[in-house]
């Protein structure tokens, strides 16, 4: 949730090196059905089941909401570990690039506003925090053409503060676990908004310097073709 897509490329199956990492040429030979795309498939797949589990006999049933909250913290494992392996032995495919950031905004998401719905947690918060990650979202792609926008130390900090604080959420906590719970939270909304702005910072710096670099070679083109049109051929030269 953080950020690069972790799971994610494709071609024919390739079995990694035992003991050691995949080499640069077996990047493009990663199967669709690598262990980090099924992970990230099961994230998907736990997502409707969260719902029900959550939701189930009006949503305040604590037996029913510590299953939810068993099926939210096991989604919140997947993504940690299919990010482990992606990276560890390359399994990059297409699909994982697009299914991972997916997974990770959709069992978020989903849990925000169930709980927002319960009126467990307010309306503005599941808003504030889904209004960011869609928006980073959009805005890594608005610049993928020139860089990628790294994952930053602040933006892992906010993902486990975020997955902590829904997971309490979750959880039909009372007493002093109830009010740290909101100040876990408060921590998240705060974090999320930071992290938002220095992302936005971040895209904007890093489109200007694409875009201007993307002037300079076509200024370099332009003026190598002037030159060459320029130059007399041989031939005249001789003359």
């Amino acid at each position: 949730m953080t950020g690069v897509p972790a799971s994610a490329a494709g071609g024919s199956g390739t079995r990694p090196v035992r003991g050691g990492k995949l080499g640069t040429a077996a990047v493009n030979q990663a199967s669709l059905w690598n262990i980090a795309n099924i992970l990230t498939m099961v994230r998907l797949l736990l997502v409707p089941g969260f719902v029900m589990l959550l939701l189930h006999n009006g949503g305040y049933d604590p037996a029913w909401r510590s299953f939810a909250w068993a099926a939210f913290a096991v989604a919140m494992i997947t993504d940690l570990f299919d990010g482990h392996l992606a990276r560890t032995y390359n399994l990059v495919t297409d699909f994982g690039k697009i299914a991972d950031p997916i997974a990770d905004k959709a069992i978020m998401g989903a849990a925000l506003i169930c709980l927002s719905y319960l009126g467990d947690l307010p309306w503005w918060v599941t808003g504030v925090i889904l209004f960011r990650e869609i928006g980073i979202t959009l805005m890594r792609f608005w610049v993928i053409r020139h860089a990628v926008i790294p994952a930053s130390r602040g933006g892992k900090m906010k993902t486990l503060a975020q997955g902590t604080a829904v997971g309490m959420y979750v959880l039909a906590l009372t007493g002093p676990l109830a009010t740290l719970r909101f100040w876990v939270m408060a921590v998240a909304v705060v974090l999320t908004v930071v992290t938002g702005l220095d992302y936005v910072r971040q895209a904007v710096v890093l489109r200007r310097k694409g875009l201007a670099a993307e002037r300079a070679a076509a200024a370099d083109r332009a003026s190598g073709a002037s030159a060459s049109a320029g130059a007399p051929d041989s031939a005249e030269a001789e003359r």
